[in-house]
């Protein structure tokens, strides 16, 4: 788990802003669930074969008895919600989106920690293809505002209970066939479920899976149909995109879609998907509801911003413009003042209040870049005057206190 530091916080700011701008314009409306929620949920809607629940939930028992967890992931607890608040009786499809921190234990993956932050959406009531491809089409949308320039999306149908069950035992006879060469981890979930052995990121494993039987030829007439409408939506819209055939994602609810988008450089590939999700047809119906059709997927805030401190160099905005330098009592009680009309028409100033050496005073403003430093002593303030010196010619001019902001105004602005 980790800090986030004030370095680090504007960040953080512009991307959730830039998501925040986005899904506003789609339709999305936030939701907030709680950090904490029933472990049944996530043994149930997550699903007990994957490694999410097996490996990487902080579990915690209350006085009482109940067993409570850390949310590994936003999206059983959004379905939750939108069963016990009967959203369903809502026009569908319901739109939502999240963010907040979020709770894997064991061995975080690159760009990732213990505590981790997503930001997540979800259309719940929907099951065009044209809905798939529009979630995509969001996800790489911010990561485009985001200055991202080399991105490409994987994509792959992983069926639904139709078509899967038979695709399942081909994968399981190819696998056992090779058992040996498997990790530990991948003989498991060989008896568990096949499917997450296509998950591995194991070098060996990758070896056999590379050889697997492909779900893509094995899809039943409705999952063929819903993908390939998805790839038609992405090639209309002429997002980059490559079929993935072994992509399964870690989840047990997804079904049909799921998809993944990188940065494809070298970096890019040691951090992994900055953003990833698919659809989830049965998990309504699992979780106690009507049978309704959902997508969704996360942004990844920690990898995406590993990667964004490279390509986000310019000064953040309300970076500092004016510095208040003062000396004496009633210097200082004035930059008080003065400071708080600056405030009010929205001219980003900063002072050091508690310091009385100029030489520490000019020696911020210089830390901060500040385009100007206002220089307000004992003689200054008797008389009603500041000095306004231009920190990059060195340029100082004395100008009266009462004017001081609206010349301040008209300097910015030039």
């Amino acid at each position: 788990m980790h800090d986030i530091l004030p370095e680090d916080q504007r960040h953080f700011q512009k991307i959730y802003n830039v998501c925040e701008t986005l899904l506003n314009f789609y339709g999305f409306k936030r939701i907030d669930t709680p950090i904490l929620e029933d472990t049944a949920l996530y043994e149930k809607g997550t699903g007990l074969s994957t490694d999410i629940v097996q490996k990487q939930m902080f579990v915690l028992k209350t006085k009482g008895g109940d067993s409570l967890t850390l949310r590994p992931e936003f999206t059983p607890g959004i379905v939750r919600a939108y069963l016990e608040h009967g959203m369903q009786t809502l026009p569908q499809p319901v739109k939502l989106y999240s963010s907040g921190p979020v709770f894997r234990y064991e061995h975080p993956q690159a760009g990732r920690y213990r505590q981790f932050h997503q930001f997540n959406l979800e259309v719940i009531g929907e099951g065009d293809p044209v809905i798939d491809a529009q979630i995509i089409q969001i996800f790489y949308n911010i990561l485009t505002e985001l200055k991202f320039k080399k991105l490409i999306i994987e994509v792959n149908s992983i069926g639904d209970n139709q078509c899967r069950p038979y695709y399942k035992k081909l994968l399981a006879n190819y696998f056992r066939s090779r058992d040996a060469a498997l990790c530990a981890d991948c003989r498991r979930r060989l008896k568990e479920n096949p499917l997450r052995v296509l998950d591995c990121k194991e070098e060996k494993c990758q070896r056999e899976i590379s050889q697997a039987p492909q779900i893509i030829d094995h899809l039943c007439e409705e999952c063929h149909r819903h993908f390939k409408g998805v790839l038609e939506f992405l090639d209309e819209i002429e997002l980059p995109y490559r079929l993935n055939p072994y992509l399964v994602r870690g989840l047990d609810y997804y079904t049909k879609t799921v998809f993944e988008i990188f940065e494809d450089t070298e970096e890019g590939k040691k951090i992994g998907a900055l953003s990833a999700g698919g659809r989830y047809d049965a998990l309504i119906k699992l979780l106690g509801g009507e049978d309704t059709k959902a997508v969704g997927g996360a942004l990844g805030v920690e990898r995406v911003l590993s990667l964004i401190k490279g390509i986000t160099s310019q000064k953040p905005a309300g970076h500092t413009q004016v510095f208040l330098a003062q000396l004496g009592s009633m210097a200082k009680r004035k930059s008080l003042k003065l400071l708080e009309d600056f405030r009010r028409v929205k001219i980003q100033a900063a002072e050091s209040l508690g310091r009385d050496s100029l030489k520490a005073q000019l020696k911020m403003a210089d830390k901060l870049e500040a385009k100007y430093t206002l220089l307000l002593g004992q003689k200054e303030a008797l008389e009603g005057t500041i000095i306004v010196r231009d920190m990059q010619t060195g340029r100082q001019e004395t100008v009266k206190l009462e004017k001081v902001v609206k010349e301040m105004q008209k300097k910015l602005n030039k």
